[in-house]
């Protein structure tokens, strides 16, 4: 009994050692897994406060480019902005010259019309005009072309004469101005009887210089069958041709062209241009005339070249020929130095007196 007693004790003890044991392990367990946990703790915000820290200084630098590209676009447009203010006063500036041109040609243009009123004033204005014309198409003092003030066998002074090619040939041109009667015609102020009586004046004006082209500028065996009656205003001639065509009917019926400083220019573009198309054709004749020459010359150079080809290929043989005959001579030559004198003495020597 006693010692039932004594096996059940032992087993409690051990029971209770057990336990005992245990709860350390398992407390042991609880340390270790709460130190885990702070470290994993520990390891987690120091990773996401660096990451934190990495994030910041990104952020940082794109709002630090972000900051220098809105300065250079700033930069940019404000110096478009400063260029475009400085264009804007430049032109401001220019438009006030211009004004300022305005205003000064405008008197100039009174002043013209006061100038104009003189016959002998209109007609220096108009031989200027013509002028600048022939200069500006032909080129100053082009003797070839056309000659201003030139005298005729009639004692009669043309404006200008040009020379213009065939079947044209030489053309008379004057210069008219009719603008009184043309001022009265176009005049609202007037009434309608006295404006139709400066148009019928007017007419008149026109055809007495038609007549007086024809009469003096066209001469049979010196010019052309036509002359060019030169209007140095364009207005004159724009109303010529839009409400009296009867006037161009009389004046072609006497051979006689009426030309305004537009139409001027055209007609001498026009005549200019077959002229440089005479010269093209002319040099064009001249080339191929020279290119045949120049053809027969390569033929003589081609037989000549031939000929000599042929001596150089015969003398290029002689020369091979040469060659091996010198070839066998050296030959010879060699085989001559290898022979011993001494034996040939020797030789000789036998041979006399075989003969003996």
């Amino acid at each position: 009994m006693e010692i039932i007693i004594l096996v059940g004790t032992i087993f409690n003890a051990c029971l209770l050692l057990v336990f005992i044991i245990s709860q350390r392990g398992i407390q042991k367990e609880k340390n270790d897994m709460t130190e885990r946990l702070g470290r994993f703790e520990v390891n987690i915000t120091k990773g996401m406060n660096q990451e934190f820290e990495g994030l910041k200084e990104k952020i940082e630098e794109k709002l630090t480019q972000i900051n220098l590209r809105v300065n250079e676009r700033l930069d940019e447009n404000f110096e478009k902005t400063n260029r475009t203010f400085t264009n804007v006063l430049e032109r401001l500036s220019r438009i006030d010259e211009a004004q300022k041109k305005i205003e000064s040609l405008s008197t100039d243009i009174v002043s013209l019309q006061n100038i104009l009123t003189d016959k002998k004033s209109r007609g220096i204005y108009g031989e200027v005009n013509l002028k600048h014309i022939l200069s500006n198409v032909f080129g100053e003092k082009n003797d070839k072309l056309y000659r201003l003030q030139c005298p005729l066998p009639n004692h009669m002074i043309a404006d200008c004469i040009l020379y213009a090619p065939e079947p044209l040939g030489t053309i008379a041109i004057d210069s008219k101005f009719p603008l009184e009667n043309y001022q009265m015609m176009v005049d609202k102020k007037l009434s309608q009887v006295e404006r139709m009586a400066h148009e019928k004046q007017f007419k008149l004006d026109v055809k007495k210089h038609i007549d007086t082209i024809h009469s003096k500028y066209i001469i049979d065996g010196v010019t052309a069958d036509q002359a060019i009656m030169f209007l140095p205003a364009e207005a004159i001639f724009a109303e010529i041709n839009a409400y009296h065509s009867d006037l161009i009917d009389y004046a072609y019926k006497r051979h006689v062209w009426m030309t305004s400083p537009t139409t001027l220019i055209s007609t001498l573009s026009v005549i200019q241009m077959i002229i440089k198309n005479m010269e093209r054709d002319q040099y064009t004749s001249i080339i191929h005339e020279e290119l045949n020459k120049l053809g027969i010359e390569f033929s003589r150079y081609k037989e000549r070249w031939d000929k000599l080809a042929r001596s150089i290929q015969i003398v290029n043989k002689d020369v091979e020929n040469v060659y091996i005959t010198t070839e066998k001579i050296q030959k010879k030559f060699d085989i001559i130095n290898q022979v011993d004198i001494n034996q040939m003495e020797g030789f000789e020597i036998e041979k006399k007196d075989h003969h003996r």
